[in-house]
């Protein structure tokens, strides 16, 4: 299963790497891809066996240092 979100606060390749290692240490999750948007609204992937709670995520994204807008549109 995969799962877009949209999150903001993100403008490099160390926003991408800070949320991918937080987001892969969510339990099930077994990859993550970011679409950048610097500045902007960037797409993050979670690929999982089942969705993972929002509270994890979103959790996870705010330890990284960004926020979790919610699902991608």
């Amino acid at each position: 299963m995969t799962t877009t979100y949209a999150v903001t606060g993100m403008t490099c390749e160390h926003c991408v790497a800070a949320v991918t290692q937080e987001l892969s240490s969510v339990e099930g999750v077994t990859d993550v891809a970011v679409a950048l948007v610097p500045h902007g609204t960037s797409q993050v992937t979670v690929t999982s066996p089942a969705e993972p709670s929002r509270d994890a995520v979103a959790s996870a994204v705010a330890e990284a240092g960004y926020t979790l807008e919610g699902p991608a549109s």
